[in-house]
């Protein structure tokens, strides 16, 4: 096969950005070790600003988003892979400025790409996706800073969205409380299956900006949608306790005080899953295969077609997305 179906997103003359499916030429893909034909791809905020022609993520246009791609080898210039080998590609420079996983073939550098796991089938693994990701690294970062299960709540801001419900179903099913902070009251019961034993209305966490200290609730957070939330989460954690940042769609700033930090010994931890070492990333995909594994996750899931995905990307930027979006390419 040298043409194949892939989402396009040009900019008409008008300077609006349009989305179509178009056939594009393997030959046309960029320089890179591993050619690879993608199977599932998966739809994150990111994606959806590279594909209503956000600058700040992708600079030029007509291009194909997809910041998440699993499929199987079909050429390899290097011994690390061979043909047939199933593997996944998340983050690095995919589906910014390089054609990403809305293409059913992608050309990468080989140090992009990891083995799929023998735990994860690559359905599996674009269930989780960066966003699956990204919950592992910030669970592990509040481990490493002295997070252990216990009965007090850890905090999951932003929690049906594909970040914070992967975040929520991960600590629970490790043995922590958790509370699971959402402006959408209707998914309450999504939550509680996930393993969410409190449901906090994000107006609990938008009250008290103007205010240094808050009361201490929480034992550690994972905070996915930043803003003056995110330090309202500071603010009220428990003490020498942490949250692990990891979002922006409540905003890039907050109002900020060094009280917390310097009062109640709190730390603000952020969490990068884009430009990480990819052995990191490895072992984080090898612990989400194995120990860190969970059964629920097609509780969080709606698969979805090409043609489905600029629906799709609209209501995830009107903040009506829940869960994860599975994107087949078969």
């Amino acid at each position: 096969m040298s043409s194949f179906k892939a989402l396009q997103v040009s900019e008409n003359a008008e300077g609006l950005f349009e989305s179509r499916i178009v056939e594009r030429e393997i030959d046309e893909l960029p320089a890179g070790e591993v050619l690879i034909r993608v199977r599932y791809s998966s739809l994150n905020y990111k994606d959806a600003l590279s594909a209503t022609g956000n600058r700040g993520v992708t600079r030029q246009y007509p291009h194909t988003p997809g910041i998440d791609a699993a499929g199987v080898v079909e050429a390899s210039s290097v011994a690390e892979f061979g043909e047939g080998d199933e593997v996944i590609v998340t983050g690095y420079d995919l589906g910014m400025n390089t054609p990403g996983g809305f293409g059913q073939y992608i050309r990468v550098p080989a140090a992009w790409v990891i083995k799929r796991p023998h735990g994860l089938s690559l359905r599996d693994a674009m269930i989780l996706g960066t966003a699956g990701l990204t919950a592992a690294l910030c669970v592990d970062k509040l481990e490493q800073a002295g997070l252990e299960p216990g009965s007090e709540p850890v905090l999951v801001t932003g929690a049906t969205g594909g970040v914070g419900s992967i975040a929520v179903a991960l600590l629970a099913s490790l043995g922590y409380s958790v509370a699971a902070m959402t402006g959408k009251e209707n998914q309450a019961n999504l939550l509680r299956r996930l393993g969410a034993s409190q449901i906090v209305e994000r107006s609990a966490l938008q009250a008290g900006a103007d205010k240094a200290l808050l009361k201490e609730q929480w034992t550690g957070a994972v905070d996915t949608v930043g803003g003056d939330i995110l330090f309202n989460v500071v603010k009220s954690l428990r003490r020498g306790a942490s949250v692990a940042c990891c979002g922006l769609t409540a905003g890039t700033h907050f109002q900020a005080s060094v009280l917390p930090f310097i009062l109640r010994g709190v730390n603000l931890l952020g969490v990068d899953s884009v430009e990480i070492p990819l052995v990191v990333k490895a072992s984080m995909w090898d612990k989400l295969s194995l120990q860190w594994r969970m059964s629920n996750l097609e509780e969080l899931v709606e698969e979805l077609g090409l043609a489905q995905l600029p629906e799709a990307i609209e209501r995830m930027l009107d903040g009506r997305q829940v869960g994860r979006l599975l994107v087949r390419l078969d």
